[in-house]
Formats: structure tokens, sequence, C-alpha cells
């Protein structure tokens, strides 16, 4: 019999012999009502027999209930310590969790300062290669600061050479004009002059140049000073006989205060506000044509001269600016014109003038006004000019001539100054296509009295019958297109001219029709025409002008195609080639021509080859 089975039996027998207990312990019921009371059976008497089985099965109930209380007994202390058990159990699990947690926490911890550290090598690493880099960039800065400087330093401003350059240069003329590298316009030849009839050929090195540019950097400002000289200056005794012993010449000398609100304020010698410019209005960014020439273009509008200039930039669009400028009158140009009247003299060697030169008595400096746009799609601008120009005339003045052929004037009665005023518009444009590589512009100037400022330098005034000046009307004009197939390469085509309006009273003034053009279709010989009219200097070195051809110039017109070729750009600088060809027509009014010149005109036209070989400084 099984546990579970005993179990069961005992817990049965319990029941019964407690239930047989109970009923043998109860009391005797209290008697019962007779009257109403049943009759009740009297119980049997147990045998003896059965009364020992009973105490037997009793003893046996107990000894199997104390066997179950100890086996319950053991049972509840195996239960006890089995829950002890597991209650360590548990608490060791709940330690061992916890444990594993916070290893688990550990191991991220560790996992997450792995990482960090990893980011941090990485980032260490990196800074190490870019501290690298920017050390050996450094160095290598340095080394080419101290080896190749772009600039010089000294005392906080930079001082750089760019634009300076050494050139061997040649010219050919099928006419010969007697200039060097440097082309007189209003001088190409007439077509029967004699000079017309042979041609000539120059080399110079006198096209080299010098630039130094200086620039100081302040919080509120940028302040630049500017020199540029080259040698086609010439001195009274210069001459090619055996060294050239041309003068060094000023171009450029100025000095500039931009401020950081755009006010820019500049003052010395340099190009006049009328040059066309490519950066709004500042000093130093003018666009020139790219001949070799020096003397440029024909319809090119330039001075280079003394000028005080101001100007404003509205936000790197819109610019205005105004200067005063150096003013010079040219001679009077036409026939028969008076002479009692004074406008300046020759240069007075003691105030450093040149001798053999004109100057004029200027009223006032010349103004020009210019405003730019710059829109985005190139550089535009309109410009005005205002001339003053003065002489004394001696209405009375009455002058001989002697036998000898001294000539007298006398009376100053009633002398006066007269001023009259001139000046001119202009306005151009210079425009990008095809992705910079074509660039087009075009530029022109009309007034009265403005031809100084055309690259002919044609003519300024007349002189009326009593000795008023007349400031002429003329115009200059340009058109421009350069093509940049490649960096190396660039090909320009030009074309202008500068042209002066007739201005006459009778035979006397500027292009009269009445002036005599007999001449100009037959050529001179030295000694029957005006000897020296190019300066002579001796025994067949007097070419002349025909005689009885006396009219003025109407234009100067001249096409250009050339092309500089780079042989080496780069942080040596710039070594190049250039090609020039040009073609010059000049005219002259037509007057009276008679028989030998039926329509009473002249010109001349003539082929000029140039070439350029330049290093220039990096």
């Amino acid at each position: 019999m099984n546990i579970k089975t005993k179990a069961i039996a005992a817990v049965i027998l319990a029941a019964g012999f407690t239930s047989f207990y109970a009923n043998a312990a109860d009391p005797a019921p209290a008697p019962a009502d007779k009257k109403h009371a049943k009759h009740v059976a009297k119980p049997k008497p147990v045998p003896p027999a059965t009364a020992a089985e009973l105490e037997e099965l009793k003893r046996e109930m107990e000894t199997q209930i104390n066997t179950l209380k100890e086996q319950l007994s053991d049972r509840d202390a195996q239960l006890k310590q089995a829950q002890d058990a597991a209650a360590a159990a548990q608490a060791t699990a709940a330690r061992a969790e916890a444990a594993a947690n916070s290893q688990q926490q550990a191991v991220t911890e560790n996992a997450n300062a792995v990482s960090t550290l990893n980011s941090t090598v990485t980032d260490l690493k990196s800074n190490q290669a870019s501290l690298v880099t920017t050390v050996q960039d450094g160095q290598a800065q340095v080394k080419k600061a101290i080896e190749n400087p772009d600039t010089l330093h000294f005392k906080g401003i930079t001082i750089s050479p760019t634009g300076s350059f050494v050139a061997a240069e040649t010219v050919w003329r099928q006419g010969a004009t007697g200039g060097d590298i440097n082309t007189p316009f209003t001088g190409v030849p007439l077509q029967y002059s004699d000079d017309a009839q042979m041609s000539e050929f120059q080399g110079t090195g006198r096209q080299s140049r010098i630039a130094l540019r200086a620039t100081g950097k302040l919080d509120s400002m940028t302040m630049t000073g500017y020199y540029e000289a080259d040698w086609l200056g010439t001195g009274i005794t210069s001459n090619n006989n055996q060294s050239n012993s041309y003068v060094l010449r000023q171009r450029q000398l100025w000095a500039d205060a931009l401020l950081k609100n755009g006010w820019d304020f500049s003052g010395g010698q340099g190009w006049s506000l009328a040059t066309e410019t490519t950066q709004g209005l500042t000093r130093g960014s003018e666009i020139l044509p790219a001949t070799i020439d020096p003397q440029y273009e024909a319809g090119f509008v330039w001075t280079r001269q003394y000028s005080f200039r101001v100007s404003k930039d509205f936000n790197h669009k819109f610019f205005i600016g105004a200067s005063a400028e150096n003013a010079e009158t040219l001679n009077p140009a036409g026939s028969g014109l008076p002479t009692n009247l004074l406008i300046g003299s020759a240069g007075v060697s003691g105030g450093l003038y040149n001798a053999t030169a004109n100057y004029s008595f200027n009223f006032a400096p010349d103004f020009v006004g210019k405003i730019a746009f710059e829109p985005g799609w190139g550089h535009w601008e309109v410009f005005g000019i205002s001339r003053f120009f003065r002489d004394r005339i001696y209405p009375n003045e009455t002058c001989t001539t002697s036998a000898s052929g001294t000539t007298t004037c006398t009376n100053a009665t009633g002398a006066f100054n007269d001023v009259v005023p001139g000046g001119g518009i202009g306005g151009g444009f210079r425009a990008p296509l095809a992705n910079k590589k074509i660039s087009i512009g075009l530029k022109g100037l009309y007034g009265k009295g403005v031809g100084r400022y055309g690259s002919s330098t044609i003519a300024d005034i007349t002189l009326r019958p009593d000795a008023i000046i007349d400031p002429l009307k003329a115009f200059s004009a340009l058109s421009t297109v350069e093509l940049t197939p490649t960096p190396r390469l660039m090909i320009y085509l030009n074309y202008g001219g500068d042209y002066v309006y007739r201005d006459y009273y009778g035979k006397e003034g500027y292009g009269s029709p009445l002036t005599s053009m007999t001449g100009c279709n037959v050529e001179p010989t030295p000694t029957t025409a005006a000897a020296g009219a190019y300066g002579g200097g001796g025994t067949g070195f007097d070419p002349s002008t025909p005689a009885s051809c006396g009219n003025q110039n109407k234009d100067v017109q001249e096409f250009t195609a050339g092309t500089w070729y780079d042989i080496y750009r780069g942080p040596m600088g710039r070594m190049r080639y250039g090609l020039q060809y040009s073609r010059f027509e000049r005219d002259l009014w037509s007057g009276a021509g008679g028989t030998t010149n039926p329509g009473g005109g002249a010109n001349g036209i003539d082929n000029m080859f140039w070439t350029s070989f330049r290093y220039y400084l990096p």
C-alpha cells in the first residue's frame, strides 16, 4: 500500500473512529415526555471480541496517524527546506540578474566608451592629417613667400611689380612717317608725298615698362599708390645715332583711397575718367585696345593726364564719379587764321616744360562726369566732358613787315580775354559672349572741342576772322571684337576713326572748300616744297608734303587685326609673342582742285605691321 492509499484509508478510519467516539460520549437524552415519547429500542451490548478488535484497530490507526504526522512533518520540513532553497535560489537568481544587468550596463558603457574612443582616435587621426596638411601648406606658402613672393612686404604694406615687362618690338610701314613704334595718326603720309614712296622699318625696346603698386589695408579703407613708366619719352637731344638716349617717361603716378562704404578718392597722373573701365570706375581697371602700337587705335577715347577723381560704388551694380583733369588746347587748325591773339607759349625751361612744345594758358581744368552700370551682363557707361577755351584778343593790332622780312606789330588798345566753352557726351559698353570666349565692345564721343580726347588728336579748335576761338565739332568711335579660343591665344579685331567737321568763313577756318588743292596729286621734290615739314635735320632728311594741298584733316580711320600668344604663362611670369596689322586711311577735306586734282581731295593710305616679344613679371 503506497503512501497516498494509506493516507486516504487513514483519513477514512479517523473520520469513522471520531464519529464513533463522538456518539459514545454524547450525554443521555432528557426523559421524553411520556405522553408524547415514542418507544425507543435499547442498544445491544457490544461483544467482548469486537471491543478488542476495535482497540487494536484504534492503536493501529493511531500508529498510522502518528506515522502520517511524522511523514507530514517531514514533508513540511522538506517543503520548508525546498521553499528556503527556492527563496535562496530566487535571491541568487536576483543577485545574478542584478549582476548580469550591472555587467550588461558595464559592457554597454564600455562599448560606448570604446566607440567614443574610436571616434576620438579617428578625429585625432583626421585632425593630425589636417594639421600635417596645414603645416605642410603653411611651410609651402612660407617657402613660396620667401623664394617666390607674389608681393613684397614692407612695414605693413604690400609692394608688387606686376605689370612690368621687357619688350623687343618692330614696326614696318609701307609709307614712312618718321616715327618709332608709336604711330602719328595725323602724320600718315599723303599718297603723293615723297615719304609715302618709301617704306620704313624700326626696331625698339622703348615700350618696356616698369610698374610698381603699393597697397596698405586699414579697417576703414584700402590705400594704393601706383607708378608706371616706359622709355617712350624724348629729350631735345635724343636720337638713334649711336646710343638710344631716350628718357624715362612717366605714364602713371597716382594715389587712391578706397573706403569700405564705396567712396573712392584718387589723384595724380593717370587715365582720364573718360577712358573705358571694366570694374566700376576704379583706377587701374581701364581696358585698352590690345594693340602693340602704343598710340592704340583710331577712335579710342583717352588722355593720360593729371586728375583728381571722386566716385561712389552702389552695391557693385551702379557707379557714379566726377573728375577735374588737366586741360590743354591743341593749336588752332585751319587756313588763313588770324594772328592777333594769345593762347599760350612755348615751354620755359625754367618751368620744366619743353621749349619746343606749346602750352596753353588754361582757364580751368577739364571736368568729366561718368555713370556706369554692371547689371550682370557686361559693363555699360555714359559720360560727359566740359571744357573751357581762352585766348587774349588784340582787335586793334597793326603789323608791318620790313624789307628784310621782319614783322612788327603794335597797338594793344582794347585787348580783352575771351572764354569759350566746349564739351561732349559719350558712352559705350563691353560684354562677353560664348562663355566668355568672345568679348565685344563699342565706344564713342561726340562734341565740340573734344578732338584732344580722340587717339588721333585730330583738332580741337579753329579761329573766326575776329580771332574768337571756335571749337570744332568732332566725334570718335571704336568697335572691338576679342576672341580667346584657348587660354593662351587671343585674337583681336578693331575698327575705329576720328572725324572732324568743316567750320569755315570763306577761305578762313577749318576745311574751307576754297582752299587750294591743286598740287595734291603731284609728288614734290625736297628742294621745291616746304623743307623741314617733319622737322628736317639736314641734307636728305627733309621730306615734304605736296605743294598747294593745304586743307585740313577730315578723318583718320584704322582697321586692325592682331594676335597674342602666350608661350608660357605661370608662376614664373609670362612670355608672349604678338603680331599686328593695321590699315590706315587719312582723308583731307576737299577744296579747289583744278585740273591736276579734279575732286579737290587728298588722302593717305598706309599698311603697317608690328611684332612684339615680351616677358612679363609674375
